[in-house]
């Protein structure tokens, strides 16, 4: 049993490590973030459409309210994703990464909206932490500012994400994750097929390697892994081992982009990532 439990540990690290990449590739690909998003989309459910054959999963939606429901969740998903990926090329890994990592908390904060409960003072506290965190991520809070401008979207991303996860959970809980990202992902890839055709995809021959490696190692390996972690793991321990994802995308940021931490993102990110791990515990307990 001991055995299990460290290989499904291993499996959960590993899947927030191949997601942990999104930051790094995000600020590489040298492509316009719409069509980033689109060639994600489009490649990754290519991928967990034949993964979800070779395991021979049922794909089938039952109804029309529960496609309705994906339908929506996938408009957050997008909104999400490319305003991270814009947050990115504002400011940098760090502060994207951090920025958006404010979602646990404004989950919590959110959830009463979407479930009979009363706002739990402790929400609103943890909120203003995060919102110094914030502050502090700043060096100066100058909406001019290309750094401030990346915070912000990457706040706003975190909103839409928060949105995304618990319009999922409210509606639907008898699918199983690799279908429901594959019907998000594929949904996506329609909406924004557009962008192909309006936007510069002139050097798109020369990012492919780079794209392929979002699609498949990011989103249709690294998600599948994190989300069939789940089945071992209860979301608060899951939450906690995955808000290693800045401190991964920093250090892969440092190795691969030259981009070093500024004091204020340790002493803001520190801060963001405490009351990640203090919500997750605290909702573990209770």
């Amino acid at each position: 049993m001991k055995n299990h439990h460290t290989n499904h540990l291993i499996e959960l690290l590993v899947g927030t490590l191949f997601i942990s990449t999104s930051g790094v590739l995000g600020k590489f690909i040298d492509l316009p973030t719409p069509v980033i998003i689109w060639c994600r989309c489009a490649l990754g459910a290519l991928f967990l459409y034949g993964f979800s054959r070779i395991k021979k999963f049922n794909i089938k939606i039952n109804s029309r309210k529960d496609f309705s429901t994906v339908f929506l969740s996938s408009l957050f998903l997008g909104v999400h994703w490319i305003t991270y990926f814009y947050a990115l090329k504002f400011s940098n890994v760090a502060l994207g990464m951090l920025s958006l990592f404010t979602f646990p908390v404004i989950t919590a904060l959110l959830e009463p909206l979407f479930i009979k409960t009363k706002l739990n003072p402790i929400h609103i506290f943890l909120g203003l932490l995060v919102l110094l965190g914030i502050y502090i991520l700043a060096p100066e809070f100058d909406f001019e500012s290309s750094q401030v401008k990346g915070i912000l979207l990457g706040l706003f991303s975190a909103v839409c994400y928060a949105l995304r996860n618990l319009i999922l959970k409210q509606h639907i809980g008898q699918y199983s994750g690799t279908t429901l990202m594959m019907y998000q992902i594929f949904i996506l890839s329609i909406l924004l097929l557009p962008v192909i055709f309006i936007m510069d995809v002139g050097n798109i021959t020369t990012q492919y390697p780079y794209v392929i490696i979002l699609a498949l190692l990011t989103t249709a390996i690294g998600h599948s892994m994190f989300i069939h972690s789940l089945k071992y793991f209860s979301v608060s321990t899951a939450s906690i081992i995955n808000s290693l994802q800045p401190i991964f995308g920093i250090i892969m940021a440092f190795f691969f982009l030259k981009e070093i931490p500024t004091w204020h993102t340790f002493f803001g990110g520190s801060l963001i990532l405490t009351t990640v791990i203090i919500e997750s515990i605290r909702s573990r307990r209770a």
